[in-house]
This record gives C-alpha cells, sequence and structure tokens, in this order.
C-alpha cells in the first residue's frame, strides 16, 4: 500500500506537470515581446481561475486530494510569480524602472482583482 505522504507527491508532482506545460504553452502562445506579458498573463489567468474554483460552490465539494492536485499541482506549476520577481529583477538591472514598476502594478494588483473577480463569478455561476 502506498503512503498517504507519497501519494500526495505524487498528486502534487503530476498537477504541478500539467500546470507548468500549460504555462510554457500560454507563454509561446503569446510570444516573446519588449514587456514580459506571457509572465503576467499566466499570473493573471491562473489568480482568476483558482479564485473563482476555491470560492465555487464546486471548489467546497471537492475532496482533498483533488482540492492539493489543483490548488498545489496544477495552479502552483502554472503560476510564476518566481518568474515575475526574476522578470521585475531584470527590468530593474537593465534600469527600466518605469517597466519595473508597471510590472509589479500589473502582476500585484491587477491579479488581485482578478482573484477578486473569480470569487464574484463564483458566486454568480452558483
Amino acid at each position: 500500500m502506498v503512503s498517504e505522504e507519497l501519494k500526495i507527491i505524487v498528486i502534487v508532482g503530476l498537477g504541478g506537470a500539467i500546470g507548468s506545460i500549460t504555462r510554457y504553452l500560454v507563454q509561446d502562445y503569446i510570444g516573446a515581446h519588449d514587456f514580459p506579458w506571457g509572465t503576467f498573463a499566466v499570473n493573471f489567468i491562473g489568480s482568476l481561475l483558482i479564485s473563482m474554483i476555491f470560492f465555487s460552490s464546486l471548489g467546497a465539494e471537492l475532496p482533498p486530494l483533488i482540492k492539493i492536485f489543483l490548488f498545489v499541482g496544477i495552479f502552483g506549476g502554472f503560476t510564476t510569480m518566481s518568474s515575475f520577481s526574476l522578470d521585475t529583477v531584470g527590468l530593474l538591472i537593465s534600469e527600466r524602472f518605469g517597466a519595473a514598476l508597471f510590472n509589479i502594478f500589473l502582476n500585484g494588483g491587477i491579479c488581485v482583482v482578478g482573484a477578486l473577480a473569480g470569487r464574484w463569478l463564483a458566486m454568480l455561476l452558483s
């Protein structure tokens, strides 16, 4: 019998792989630009969806292992706050201070608005 901890690790790993692959596909679709729009897009989409699912009646009814798979695995692999931080440092090192502040505003502010919108959509759809 597989231990519960090992089962959780495998579930998180599988979800993380799905989220990471999806992140790559979204960022590849958006393409390379002079600004890290791909990182912003996955952070916003992730913030919106994780909040919408978490605050919906579906989110409340999900079994614990499915919640771990989704919230820790898929969304953990999909959202890219570490990439956001690295992108911001790169902009700062390049002395693109306005772009760095804009990146912080988008990812730190607008993604929170995405999470609020997700909660609102979940309540609307419930």
